[in-house]
């Protein structure tokens, strides 16, 4: 009996330290509480504007939103806002971003518009023209077969291009490299792990996909925020929240209950619907 007690207190200690948050920030958790941010920007489903353009941005900044967007690397190395790996989606190119020099990238329109995608550089620019103080919750984009060195520079160029930026700003990424990069080289900066239902990583070994679902990786880079899916979070998800880790819900659309999703979580990122800006 004695042996097995031992046991399950070990594994309760296991579990505790490896799903434990990082030190809590006050400062840097202010400016996001209670926030609403648009995901990739202020678009509709029509894609007018399209997500991470530059109008977007400008739309959700001038309505007092904060902003969550993605960054990635061209193929020379310019930091872009785009969010998925490929161009299939929303531009007539193929293949993926990171293969694509700027040059042709950025003459890919949005979602068949005027639009192209831009430079973080020009998309912070036109952010904090519009309203310096919006809060950005800044996606560092990856892939599994993303070598050390490759993350270090993406990761480099991102903390470049956001030291220029006024207001209140976050990292995050379904990444724990990349946290656990700004744990150990950017302490100052507030940084979130993104995760989601273990089925959702099909791309990932189930061991792997079943430790970043349930937040085990947390012990490589002590985020201080969870942003998780919509839908039920596994208990070690809950568990971190109340060890302190800020509660992000990603992505809140209408169909959802928003007043529930609201209630629940510390901030809520969103799409396709008009909330105030604040709901805390």
């Amino acid at each position: 009996m004695k042996i097995l007690l031992c046991i399950v207190l070990l594994l309760v200690v296991l579990t505790l330290f490896a799903i434990w948050p990082g030190k809590r920030r006050d400062a840097l958790r202010a400016p996001f509480l209670g926030r609403n941010c648009a995901h990739r920007g202020f678009f509709g489903k029509d894609q007018r504007p399209p997500e991470n353009s530059l109008p977007a941005f400008a739309a959700a900044a001038k309505n007092g939103y904060g902003i969550e967007l993605d960054v990635q690397f061209t193929a020379d190395r310019r930091l872009v806002v785009f969010h998925d790996d490929t161009l299939d989606r929303m531009t007539p190119a193929k293949g993926f971003v990171h293969d694509m020099p700027w040059a042709e990238f950025s003459a890919q329109p949005l979602a068949g518009s005027d639009e192209h995608p831009p430079l973080f550089a020009d998309m912070l620019r036109t952010v904090a023209e519009a309203n310096p103080d919006t809060p950005l919750i800044v996606e560092i984009k990856s892939r599994s077969e993303y070598k050390h060195t490759y993350l270090e520079e993406l990761c480099r160029a991102t903390i470049a291009e956001l030291k220029t930026y006024p207001g209140p700003y976050c990292i995050e990424s379904f990444d724990p490299r990349i946290v656990r990069w700004f744990r150990k080289n950017a302490k100052d900066v507030l940084r979130g792990q993104l995760s989601d239902a273990p089925a959702s990583f099909r791309d990932e070994p189930k061991p792997l996909a079943f430790a970043l679902g349930c937040l085990f990786t947390n012990v490589l880079a002590r985020p201080q925020f969870i942003a998780y899916g919509p839908g039920k979070k596994p208990w070690t998800a809950r568990l971190a929240e109340a060890m302190g880790a800020i509660r992000v819900c990603w992505t809140v659309r209408p169909e959802d209950d928003i007043n529930a999703k609201e209630a629940g979580n510390d901030a809520v990122i969103f799409e396709f619907y008009h909330p105030a800006p604040k709901y805390k």
